[in-house]
């Protein structure tokens, strides 16, 4: 099993909306994302609760069978839209993939 976590902070405005619009969509496209790509076993779109200076606004939670599993869903049409628009609205990005 392979998880895949990502977190975003968000810029305070971008593509005409604010970061609280921003998440918001970002949220819904990321989970739209299961029902068109198989190979995503679990995903799960958390936006903070604490402001903090340490805190990041919005954070991904997915599984995948292997990291094939994995890369397929990252080259997924569907996925490269969601790419495109949280490219814009973002201004810092931390990942980390594992096994267990």
């Amino acid at each position: 099993m392979i998880k895949h976590i990502v977190m975003w902070r968000l810029k305070d405005t971008a593509e005409g909306a604010s970061k609280e619009e921003n998440a918001g969509k970002m949220k819904e496209m990321l989970e739209a994302l299961p029902a068109v790509i198989p190979e995503i076993e679990h995903l799960e779109v958390g936006m903070n609760g604490i402001e903090s200076p340490a805190a990041y606004d919005v954070a991904l939670y997915s599984a995948f069978a292997s990291f094939e599993a994995l890369d397929t869903y990252q080259k997924h049409p569907e996925h490269e839209k969601c790419k495109e628009f949280i490219g814009k609205i973002v201004s810092e990005r931390a990942v980390v993939d594992y096994e267990i």
